[in-house]
């Protein structure tokens, strides 16, 4: 019988006040999806998409009062050759 995949967990990290410092999804403890980090006032500090535990496409950079201040274009890693 083959074994079926899994499917992606909400996953929930929080600064030592209790406040949510980071939320998405992890397959297993890899992250993948959406995923946002957060300050300890509740704005909005990064976001963006992990593929297979790496992070991938545009991680967005946003200033205390939520406005874009970067935007970073992800490299996908050099793998080893085999």
């Amino acid at each position: 019988m083959p074994h079926k995949a899994s499917s992606p967990k909400p996953h929930i990290e929080y600064h030592k006040d209790g406040s949510i410092w980071a939320k998405g999804k992890v397959l297993g403890d890899t992250p993948t999806g959406y995923w946002e980090w957060f300050r300890k006032d509740g704005s909005r500090l990064r976001s963006g998409y992990f593929e297979n535990g790496e992070q991938t496409g545009d991680w967005t950079t946003y200033d205390k009062k939520g406005e874009v201040y970067k935007v970073t274009k992800m490299k996908p890693k050099a793998r080893k050759p085999k």
